[in-house]
């Protein structure tokens, strides 16, 4: 890692590191190729079976083993050098592609009936839950090994910004080529954002294992991890108001319902809609650099989420296609405040020693409400039309910011300053 002079207000400070760079690459072609791939699965399965709840079992085939395996993935993390334990998960996920690739692919599966299609997309979706589980702690890991403490906040607006940017241009650009190339030669682009990571992961060096307590019997590592994350209130405070504003507000997984039978705007204007939201990523991504959010955080975070429910009901209302889309463009901006927030309280409260477990709990926590939250958005569009559950799934996200702000007038006062402050002195 090189050594940069870097100024306290510096708004690149991060970039100025080559590693960070390219790890900012191999994060961006990861979470590009996953969204990218979950969504067009999604087109496939619903245009196989044209019911709300399939949507919904591809988020519970993908949220079971991610969940049931984060806190043993978490201590395998803290305890495991973390580039080639990356390297393995990404290879899982190239294999997981190819699965999909051939299951997409006519002449393959010419001879399968629907179900056997089917239950074998689902089998691949449950195997990229395995694999989740022990990613997103990796990299949440190895994120903090590739530049200084003194540069954390900054590292992660970048980082933060580069995956909402991505998690939601995953999405869109899957929207335009499903339309373009059709889903199985979309699912070609997610096999190469794959191969992408797996070569920018070699231009990391391999880091030193920061965890004191090598060979740590499990049960005790993970009560220690999940100890840590319940005794501190400023992250399980964060953690708990994201996971609830995802869970009930995730009314992207129904898009698939509102461009064929509500909109009426097909492929083409499902990739419209999946855009909106990047849009309004890339420009947190531009105001968060210049701008942190780290004075008032807590207050900023509430305000985000709620303005965030707001615009999920109004896209639920809405029957004009542009009014979706500035809705959708809305809940990407404020949906980017929020990751950018919780990701830096996430960097700033962690020790090194149990990034890998803490980033397991906040994979519960928060990572598997998008699965969880398109399972209850199948849901409830099932018993009580898309519509309303979308409503729905807003009203409880506002429901939730006022309860949080009324019952944690600490997490109201939150402010990270300090804590930026003191990582600039390390």
């Amino acid at each position: 890692m090189s050594i940069q002079k870097t100024s306290k207000n510096d708004p690149y400070s991060a970039l100025r590191y080559k590693e960070f760079n390219i790890f900012l690459l191999l994060r961006f072609a990861m979470v590009f190729g996953w969204s990218m791939q979950f969504i067009v699965i999604e087109w496939e399965v619903y245009s196989l079976t044209k019911n709300p709840l399939s949507l919904g079992i591809i988020g519970l085939m993908e949220v079971i083993p991610a969940v049931s395996m984060a806190l043993f993935a978490g201590h395998i993390v803290d305890q495991k050098e973390k580039k080639g334990l990356l390297f393995k998960c990404i290879l899982g996920f190239s294999v997981i592609s190819l699965g999909l690739f051939l299951f997409t692919w006519p002449p393959f599966i010419k001879d399968f009936s629907k179900n056997t299609i089917l239950y074998s997309i689902y089998f691949f979706v449950f195997l990229g839950g395995l694999v989740r589980a022990f990613l997103g702690p990796t990299i949440f890991s190895l994120l903090a090994l590739i530049v200084p403490k003194k540069i954390y906040p900054n590292a992660a607006t970048w980082s933060s910004s580069v995956w909402q940017i991505s998690s939601v241009l995953g999405p869109a650009v899957a929207g335009f080529s499903i339309n373009w190339i059709g889903v199985h030669w979309s699912m070609s682009i997610v096999l190469f954002c794959s191969l992408l990571a797996l070569s920018a992961l070699t231009q990391i060096e391999t880091k030193p294992i920061m965890n004191p307590k090598i060979g740590e019997p499990i049960m005790e590592s993970l009560k220690e991890g999940v100890r840590f994350v319940f005794n501190n209130k400023t992250i399980l405070g964060a953690l708990s108001l994201d996971m609830i504003a995802v869970l009930f507000g995730g009314a992207v997984a129904l898009l698939p319902i509102f461009a064929q039978d509500i909109l009426k705007v097909g492929p083409e204007g499902f990739g419209v809609l999946r855009a909106a939201p990047a849009v309004g990523a890339f420009l947190m991504l531009i105001i968060s650099a210049y701008i942190p959010f780290t004075k008032n955080a807590g207050m900023k975070l509430l305000i985000a989420i709620f303005a965030f429910g707001i615009c999920i009901i109004v896209f639920g209302l809405s029957s004009l296609f542009w009014l979706s889309v500035a809705a959708l463009f809305l809940s990407g901006v404020f949906d980017g405040i929020s990751v950018v927030i919780r990701q830096t309280i996430l960097q700033l409260k962690t020790p090194d020693h149990m990034r890998g477990r803490v980033a397991a709990v906040n994979s519960i926590f928060v990572g598997s409400s998008n699965e969880l939250g398109a399972f209850e958005s199948g849901l409830t569009a099932k018993l009580m039309g898309t519509v309303n559950a979308v409503v729905f799934g807003g009203t409880m996200t506002l429901i939730t910011v006022f309860a949080t702000g009324a019952v944690s007038p600490t997490f109201r006062k939150l402010d990270l300053q300090k804590d930026v402050e003191e990582h600039e002195k390390s």
